[in-house]
């Protein structure tokens, strides 16, 4: 298998941290030899990633509770049809 080599559009980003979180920051990359960059570009992606599931997850509980809503007025709607039938 042949890996692609796909450019990767990089923008720049400046925020403000206390300097608690900077000290925490430059010590947990120099423990995982990694740069503080990439630390925290794999933090952001990860935090997004757990957002999306969440937003998903939130829509899907959504829709069943619509279908499971919809499933019970259907239901009222067709009771009294077999009521009248011996089986």
């Amino acid at each position: 298998m042949q890996h692609q080599n796909l450019s990767v559009s990089k923008t720049r980003l400046n925020i403000q941290i206390s300097s608690e979180l900077k000290d925490k920051l430059f010590r947990i990359s120099a423990m995982q030899g990694k740069k503080v960059s990439v630390l925290v570009r794999e933090s952001i992606e990860e935090k997004l990633k757990q957002a999306e599931e969440r937003i998903f997850d939130e829509k899907m509980k959504s829709a069943y509770l619509d279908l499971a809503k919809e499933n019970i007025e259907v239901s009222e709607d067709f009771k009294y049809v077999d009521a009248g039938k011996v089986l």
